[in-house]
C-alpha cells in the first residue's frame, strides 16, 4: 500500500508484483507493508528497491511498549498476532499485503496502521517517534539489502588464513594440526594423556586435579593463574573458538562461491531491533562477530574499493548530547573524546578516561572504575546526572525511554516478587540483601539503556542518510555491504572512492544534526578506503 492511502489497497498476483511496485516506486511513495523481512527479499530476487516504507511488526513492537504511547488502545490491548516473531520468508513471491500468519491479511495490516496513527495522535511529542519509526523502518530495508547483496569474501584468501593459524585443512571430525599440537601439550603439562580439551567439565576437573583453585574454564579466570599451562590452554581455545565460529565448515556454509567478475558472498541475516535496546542481532552467520584473523578474506571485486567507517567513542558522545553537557562535548570537539578528558585535566590517562566513561554508563561501582567515576562526575554532573537518574528509576522498578522514545522493558514478576518478599515483616538480612542487588542490577540495565538506545538510533540514522546519498550516486552502484553497531562498509566502484568516503562522513554529521538539532556535539569517524577489511 503506497503512502497509506487506504483508497490504494488493492490485489495484486504474486507475478505481477515487482513490475506493478517498479511503477508505483517512480513516485516516491512510503509503503505500508506487514513485515520488511517477509515482502522485500522477493523483490529484490526480482532487481526491484524502493525507497522508503514502512515496517508495520517492527513500529508495532516500538509503540506496544513505549512510555508515550502508553495510554494508547494499541498498548493496551490483549497479546494478538502483531506481537509473534515474524515469519521469515520463504522460497516465493509475497502479494504487496501478504499475510505473515493467518490472522494477518490485507484488512487487518490497514487496521493496523491505522492503530499505530492513532497511537502517534496520544503521544506528547510524536516527532520524536515518528523519527524513530522511520529509521527503524529503513533500518529493515538496508538489513535485507545488505542480506541480498552480501559481503564480498574471498574463500581462498580464507583457507590461507585458517591454514597459516590453524595448520591444513583436516578430515571431518579431527582437529587441524596446530590445534592437536596445543591439545598434546595441554595433556602432558596437566599429566592426563585422555583429556578432551574441548570438554569444559572435564578440562575444570583435571584442573582442580593439578592443584589449580579454578571455578570456570573461562579465559578471564585461566589468565589470572600461574601455571605453565595457562599460555598454550589459552592459544588452544582462542583457535578453537576461531576453528567453531569461523573455520572451513562455516565458509562451506555461508560463502558462495564467486560468479563471473566478482568475489564469493557472505550473506549475513541480519535481525533489526533485535535487541531491547535497539541493536541489531543476527539468525545466523555471526555477522555481528567477524574476528580479526579473518577480516583479510572481505576484500572488494575487481575494480572496486571497500570504505570502512566507524564511529569514534559514540556512546559517550551521544551521552553529552542527551545531558546537554556542553563541557563533555566540548572534551571531544574534533578530536578523541578520551584525549579530551585527560587534556581537560579529568584524568591523568587516557585508559583512565575510558575506563571512567565505561564505568558511568555501565554502572561500576568497584576497582579503577569506581575511584575514577567521581572524578567524571565532578566536570560533567549533567551527563552523569542523566544516566544515574536512569540507573534510580530501574532500581525502583520504573522504565527508560531512549532520546527519541524506544522504551525498556519492566523487571520481570520475579524482580517483583524478591522486592516484595524483602518488604515483609519477617525478612531476614539475606532476602534484604538480594533485594538490593536485583535492584541494583535492574539500575544497571536501565542507566546503559538511555544510552545504547540512542546510539543504536544515531547509527540507524547516519545508515539511512547514508543509504540514500549512494543511491544518489552514479545510479546505486555503491552500497551498503555491512553493519556492526557504529561501523558500516561500503563496497564501491573504486572511481566512486572517494565520494563515498565524504557521504559517509555527511550522513554522520546529518544524523547528528537530525536527532540533537544545533547542539554542538561532533560524531567523527574513523574513514579508510582499502582493498582489504584487515586494512582498515
Amino acid at each position: 500500500m503506497p503512502g497509506g492511502d487506504p483508497a490504494a489497497h488493492a490485489v495484486v498476483l504474486a507475478a505481477q508484483l515487482p513490475a506493478r511496485v517498479r511503477d508505483l516506486e517512480r513516485a516516491r511513495p512510503r509503503w505500508v507493508w506487514a513485515d520488511t523481512a517477509a515482502t522485500y527479499p522477493a523483490l529484490l530476487r526480482a532487481g526491484v528497491r524502493v525507497e522508503r516504507c514502512q515496517d508495520l511488526r517492527l513500529c508495532h513492537a516500538i509503540l506496544r511498549h513505549a512510555a508515550a504511547t502508553a495510554g494508547s488502545s494499541l498498548a493496551m490491548a490483549p497479546p494478538g498476532p502483531w506481537d509473534a516473531p515474524a515469519v521469515d520468508d520463504a522460497d516465493r513471491a509475497p502479494t504487496l499485503l501478504d499475510d505473515l500468519a493467518p490472522a494477518i491479511g490485507p484488512d487487518e495490516v490497514l487496521t493496523e496502521h491505522a492503530r499505530q496513527r492513532a497511537a502517534l495522535a496520544v503521544a506528547a511529542d510524536p516527532g520524536r517517534l515518528r523519527l524513530l519509526l522511520a529509521a527503524e523502518s529503513a533500518g529493515a530495508l538496508i538489513a535485507a539489502e545488505m542480506s541480498h547483496d552480501g559481503l564480498p569474501w574471498d574463500r581462498e584468501i580464507h583457507d590461507d588464513l585458517l591454514t597459516g593459524l590453524l595448520g591444513a585443512r583436516p578430515r571431518q571430525g579431527a582437529r587441524p594440526p596446530r590445534l592437536e599440537a596445543l591439545a598434546d601439550q595441554v595433556r602432558t603439562l596437566l599429566e592426563s594423556p585422555a583429556l578432551n580439551p574441548d570438554s569444559p567439565p572435564e578440562l575444570l576437573r583435571t584442573l582442580r586435579g593439578a592443584g589449580l583453585d579454578v571455578t570456570s574454564t573461562s579465559k578471564w579466570e585461566l589468565a589470572e593463574l600461574d601455571h605453565p599451562v595457562i599460555a598454550p590452554l589459552l592459544e588452544y581455545k582462542r583457535l578453537a573458538r576461531l576453528l567453531s565460529a569461523n573455520g572451513w565448515a562455516w565458509m562451506d556454509a555461508w560463502i558462495h562461491p564467486p560468479a563471473a567478475g566478482r568475489r564469493g558472498r557472505f550473506h549475513p541475516d541480519y535481525v533489526p531491533g533485535g535487541v531491547v535496546t535497539g541493536r541489531w542481532a543476527t539468525r545466523g552467520g555471526g555477522a555481528l562477530q567477524l574476528p580479526k584473523q579473518v577480516r583479510g578474506a572481505v576484500v572488494p571485486d575487481p575494480g572496486w574499493k571497500l570504505v570502512v567507517a566507524d564511529a569514534a567513542q559514540l556512546e559517550p558522545r551521544v551521552l553529552a548530547a542527551l545531558a546537554r553537557d556542553e563541557q563533555m562535548a566540548r572534551a571531544g570537539r574534533g578530536s578523541d573524546l578520551y584525549q579530551g578528558l585527560v587534556d581537560a585535566g579529568v584524568v591523568q590517562r587516557r585508559a583512565h578516561a575510558k575506563v571512567a566513561m565505561l564505568g558511568a554508563m555501565y554502572g561500576a561501582t568497584t576497582g579503577d572504575a569506581g575511584q575514577l567515576v567521581p572524578r567524571l562526575a565532578r566536570a560533567y554532573p549533567r551527563a552523569i546526572a542523566v544516566v544515574d537518574r536512569a540507573a534510580q528509576t530501574g532500581e525502583r522498578g520504573g522504565v527508560v525511554s531512549t532520546w527519541l522514545g524506544r522504551t525498556s522493558p519492566p523487571p520481570p514478576e520475579e524482580w517483583h516478587a524478591v522486592q516484595r518478599r524483602a518488604s515483609e515483616a519477617d525478612a531476614d538480612e539475606s532476602a534484604r540483601r538480594r533485594a538490593r542487588r536485583r535492584a541494583r542490577d535492574w539500575g544497571r540495565f536501565t542507566r546503559n539503556f538511555v544510552v545504547q538506545g540512542s546510539a543504536a538510533e544515531w547509527a540507524l540514522c547516519w545508515m539511512a542518510d547514508l543509504r540514500l546519498r549512494l543511491r544518489a550516486l552514479d545510479d546505486g552502484a555503491a552500497h551498503l555491504v555491512f553493519f556492526l553497531h557504529d561501523e558500516v562498509i561500503v563496497h564501491t566502484p573504486a572511481r566512486l572512492a572517494d565520494d563515498v568516503a565524504a557521504a559517509v562522513r555527511e550522513a554522520a554529521a546529518g544524523a547528528g544534526r537530525l536527532l540533537f538539532g544545533d547542539f554542538p556535539v561532533d560524531f567523527p569517524l574513523d574513514v579508510a578506503v582499502v582493498d582489504s577489511y584487515a586494512e582498515a
